[in-house]
């Protein structure tokens, strides 16, 4: 029968054939959900995709040194790092979104604006072929 272990498995003093107790060892078992995040898939996807103002490359610059915090066993200085790349991921990805949304209503209302500019265009210009075009080149 299986049993899930506790976080700290304590090891009380056995008794050794002949000799006196061993002393008693505390081991301590680090979750994986304790280990700092590094944002590493998040700052790679912004750097290619949102990277707005390099801000993408920053945070996958911060994500790499995080992830080499963690991998040393600084876990407060891992924290540091993949929260500060968490900031520059959000901040990528907002400024991005949002410029994207503006290009989107600038096309949309400029798109609109050049259609009749356009229509304007080739009535005007076919009302100067009508009128002057068919005179360039004659003597009069």
């Amino acid at each position: 029968m299986y049993r899930p272990l506790k976080d700290e498995i304590e090891v009380g003093a056995l008794p050794h054939a002949g000799g006196p107790p061993v002393a008693s060892t505390t081991v301590t078992i680090t979750s994986a959900a304790e280990l700092p995040r590094d944002h590493l898939v998040w700052s790679v996807f912004n750097t290619l995709y949102m990277n707005f103002c390099c801000l993408g490359f920053m945070a996958l610059a911060f994500s790499v040194k995080a992830r080499d915090r963690k991998l040393v066993g600084d876990a407060n200085g891992a924290r540091s790092y993949g929260n500060t790349a968490k900031g520059l991921n959000i901040a990528a990805l907002v400024l991005t979104l949002l410029l994207y949304i503006l290009i989107i209503i600038l096309l949309a209302t400029g798109v609109l604006a050049v259609t009749r500019l356009a229509q304007q265009y080739q009535g005007t210009s076919s009302d100067w072929h009508s009128n002057y075009g068919g005179k360039i080149g004659r003597a009069h």
